[in-house]
């Protein structure tokens, strides 16, 4: 048994009075995550300022046996980031490590610590000239680290690909104290395993990322932001291999909904308006790009892109924003999608993809599907299409408990979302992580063997169990070595 007088003594003198609290009112709000699905306790929080300050404060949790759970903005999707409720885990917070160490321009590469936030990151970046290509909904809380651990995904991800293909380096403190420190970008390096991307998606279970060199790109020099109406998901997808092949690279990013949800966040959002003049099954906003060199041929590229999709049927309507004010009010009406459904009531939310041609096979016989089988739900879809994934959520019937419909109800659509997906040969998370949230069921579904593999590098790691526990890796069943 740990002495826990004795670690936290050991844990306040090392981190100083700013570094270590046991305040309830402090830690309460970083106790629940962001859904509000999961709340837990913890043994302190503890908030260090250094990479020296995280080695020192693991290895002294390895010598007294105590769990860690890191922690960025607390803005996960799957509770990863969120403490069991026996209140024996030190709560890791990286927020007070916020300090972007280096901006090299002319390498286009930044060297940010993993408290710095998404939305600041962008701003440094735009002061220089360039861009970080990775963005979503929560840029104003998440962190680098959060964004490295979780290997997040993001409107951009059909250009830019996701968090995983950003990272250039890496720094890590491992589960006995030591550091990898990887931060050092090189094109070519063939020494062995690529150890940062083990830890990238690792969700914390491996070791804690305190800081990482990302990848910078050129700031576009214009954009042209598109509101489609099309008749179906297919179209959609058609209308998407139609701008893949007029406007090859410049396409930033292809989103899509349906007539239902926006009509939602309609509603939910002040002032806001429908894009079109009619209404349409399905809404795609489409984004492209230029640098300087093909800033004035955009707009003409964007017509005629649209113009050749009406003539060959791929669309019903179309509106491109007269402007960046017009622009950024379309993006917020695909960025409003979950508070409105969150203000419609308790949903069941499911980060998934499929292989990308299949989604909107998938989309039409999985909506009916759930929807007969639990009558008064609404299933939606929304997202991605462009790398497969879409976000399917089942929203609940009114007037019911939200508790017991999650945990009754809720769980159950949720295993067969999830077992219909892996039917269709997807995923069960696309970019949101596992987390706690569907450990279990990741458990079950997943391929046994890379459940082993997965639980052989952990135990090779993190061999006392200490480093975020209940997260990601599920359980060994009994039976078999860990």
């Amino acid at each position: 048994m740990s002495d826990r007088a004795g670690f936290l003594a050991a844990a306040a003198e090392l981190l100083g009075p700013r570094g270590l609290t046991r305040d309830a009112d402090l830690m309460a709000s970083w106790l629940t995550d962001w859904r509000g699905r999961f709340t837990g306790r913890a043994l302190a929080m503890a908030s260090p300022a250094s990479t020296a300050e995280v080695a020192a404060l693991v290895k002294l949790c390895a010598e007294h046996r105590v769990p860690i759970v890191p922690q960025g903005g607390n803005s996960g999707m799957s509770g990863g980031a969120t403490p069991d409720d026996s209140g024996s885990a030190l709560l890791l917070s990286l927020r007070r490590m916020n300090a972007i160490r280096s901006l090299d321009v002319a390498a286009r590469q930044v060297v940010c610590e993993a408290g710095v936030i998404l939305q600041t990151l962008h701003e440094a970046a735009e002061a220089e000239g360039l861009r970080f290509p990775l963005t979503l909904g929560g840029k104003g809380s998440a962190t680098v680290g959060g964004l490295v651990s979780t290997n997040a995904g993001g409107t951009q991800v059909l250009r830019h690909g996701s968090m995983r293909t950003q990272v250039l380096g890496l720094e890590a403190v491992l589960a006995d104290g030591s550091v990898f420190d990887s931060l050092t970008a090189l094109k070519k390096d063939n020494r062995g395993f690529d150890l940062k991307q083990l830890l990238i998606g690792s969700e914390g279970t491996l070791g804690i990322v305190t800081a990482a060199t990302l990848k910078l790109e050129p700031q576009f020099a214009a954009r042209s932001v598109i509101w489609a109406g099309v008749p179906s998901l297919e179209a959609a997808r058609e209308l998407l291999l139609h701008c893949e092949r007029a406007a090859g690279g410049a396409l930033e990013g292809f989103e899509v909904l349906d007539q239902g949800t926006l009509d939602d966040v309609i509603a939910h959002v002040p002032g806001a308006r429908q894009p079109l003049g009619g209404r349409h099954a399905w809404h795609a906003l489409i984004e492209l790009v230029a640098d300087a060199a093909g800033a004035g041929q955009l707009s003409s590229l964007a017509e005629g892109m649209l113009a050749d999709a009406l003539e060959r049927g791929l669309l019903e309507d179309a509106a491109i924003a007269a402007n960046e004010a017009q622009a950024a009010a379309f993006w917020t009406l695909r960025d409003s999608v979950a508070p409105a459904e969150r203000a419609k009531g308790p949903a069941v939310q499911h980060d998934i993809s499929v292989p990308v041609e299949r989604m909107p096979a998938f989309v039409a016989e999985a909506v009916p599907q759930i929807e007969a089988d639990w009558p008064g739900t609404e299933a939606i879809a929304f997202g991605h299409l462009g790398d497969g994934n879409v976000h399917f959520h089942v929203i609940a019937p009114g007037g019911i408990d939200p508790a017991e419909w999650y945990a009754g109800d809720g769980k159950a659509i949720s295993n067969q979302v999830y077992e219909l997906v892996t039917r269709w040969g997807g995923s069960i998370s696309a970019e949101h992580g596992i987390g706690q949230l569907k450990r279990d069921v990741f458990g079950r579904l997943g391929d046994p063997v890379a459940l082993s593999m997965q639980r052989a590098v952990k135990q090779a790691l993190d061999p006392l169990g200490l480093l975020n526990p209940g997260k990601l890796v599920p359980l060994a069943p009994q039976g078999d070595s860990p």
